[in-house]
């Protein structure tokens, strides 16, 4: 199956220049984790999270209001492109421990594919499990 099938196609993103205060707004009212950061024409920057906002502006003492995007979105994220196969995407999130992934074509945005988008479609569901847990493992691991 690819990721064309299970992706997400409507997806809400935000500029650079966008405040992080706007981010969060979007976040909370869409009921997403994660935002892709894009140009006007579409093509990806970068996304960022809620825990981004967090750690990078508000335990920072930055304010979301006048802090923009760019300066705590991250950069360089993994991606799947709409014809690569849902197994390999699942892989993906599992060894760079990330619960979703911008899927874009040429250089451009056009989906989102999540760890639960896999998890709905039953045919990945264990593979999603597996993905997660390696995550949440990583995660609750003590650091040393």
């Amino acid at each position: 199956m690819q990721v064309r099938e299970l992706m997400n196609p409507s997806v809400v993103s935000v500029s650079t220049t966008d405040s992080t205060a706007l981010a969060a707004r979007l976040l909370s009212r869409h009921n997403v984790g994660a935002l892709p950061v894009c140009t006007s024409d579409g093509r990806l920057r970068g996304i960022v999270t809620d825990r981004d906002i967090v750690l990078r502006c508000i335990a920072a003492e930055e304010d979301p209001a006048q802090t923009p995007v760019r300066e705590v979105m991250t950069r360089g994220c993994y991606t799947v492109g709409p014809e690569d196969d849902c197994r390999q995407a699942t892989r993906l999130m599992a060894t760079r421990q990330v619960r979703r992934l911008p899927v874009v074509e040429g250089g451009k945005l056009v989906g989102m594919l999540s760890l639960g988008d896999l998890s709905r479609s039953h045919r990945f569901d264990m593979e999603a499990s597996q993905a997660l847990s390696e995550i949440s493992e990583n995660v609750l691991r003590p650091q040393k």
